[in-house]
């Protein structure tokens, strides 16, 4: 594993800066190696999210907030939710969520929910057709695992919305939002590490939510991905080719820390 860190650290300055970033400070340029990608490979590798490094990627990630609780990841771009919500939920996993200066991106949150429950970035890259009436299923994704470090997320019945508007896609399975997010085979595939819309995701995010966690979707998807482990353990079915270079990553081989994970969803079953 420690040689899976040297790895990911000799690519700070792949971008033209320092920590994972380019020169004007795009958070999301050059993946699978970008600034708010890179930390949360290092907090699953066990790596300390005091050191220095890691403080200094925060405070390059805070330095792009907005005071309405938007992050600006891109100097050059438009703000979206799923911007928002992915430099949230680094900075959730870096252990800054309950930094007063996230108060105001809960609060952004909460007061842009939509109706169907989930969040949605108005892109409409595929054109306007009914199916982007919807919100975007990996931005609420992002959103309930950012709100899973918050006090009291448990009881929290918007939340309950979100996680129903989840579960409802796993029933109808289509693409739908103006991202075009759907469930089929790629989705189905056992991706890590986590880094967007997929089976072994969903499922961790939405085990630490209550509602979820006895609903018959959510139990028709876990048995799902029981029946693709081996021993016990989560065998990486899909992963970045970068990534894959990384010993706790490799394709097609069992991943401890990934069957740690697996754990986790088995655990908090048991709650």
């Amino acid at each position: 594993m420690a040689t899976d860190i040297e790895q990911i650290l000799s690519h700070r300055c792949d971008n033209g800066d320092d920590y994972w970033t380019t020169p004007d400070h795009k958070l999301l340029k050059g993946a699978p190696f970008t600034t708010l990608e890179s930390v949360l490979y290092l907090l699953e590798l066990g790596f300390d999210p005091g050191d220095p490094i890691m403080k200094e990627t925060a405070a390059l990630i805070f330095s792009t907030q907005k005071k309405d609780g938007r992050f600006k990841i891109s100097p050059s771009g438009g703000i979206y939710p799923c911007h928002t919500a992915i430099a949230l939920n680094s900075l959730c996993h870096m252990g800054y969520s309950q930094d007063v200066r996230l108060k105001q991106t809960f609060h952004y949150f909460l007061e842009t929910q939509q109706e169907d429950g989930g969040w949605k970035c108005n892109k409409y890259s595929f054109g306007r057709g009914e199916e982007t009436q919807y919100s975007t299923p990996n931005t609420t994704l992002y959103v309930l695992d950012s709100f899973r470090f918050t006090t009291g997320f448990e009881q929290n019945k918007q939340l309950e919305k979100a996680v129903e508007f989840l579960l409802w896609h796993w029933e109808v399975r289509k693409p739908i939002s103006p991202c075009h997010y759907g469930i089929g085979t790629l989705f189905m595939q056992v991706e890590y590490p986590f880094r967007g819309y997929n089976l072994f995701y969903y499922l961790y995010v939405l085990s630490f939510y209550p509602c979820a966690r006895t609903d018959p979707r959510f139990l028709d998807a876990l048995k799902i991905l029981e029946d693709k482990t081996i021993d016990g353990q989560i065998i990486v079915e899909r992963v970045v080719p970068k990534l894959n270079k990384l010993e706790f990553c490799r394709k097609g081989k069992p991943s401890v820390i990934a069957t740690k994970r697996y754990q986790e969803i088995l655990a908090n079953l048991k709650k």
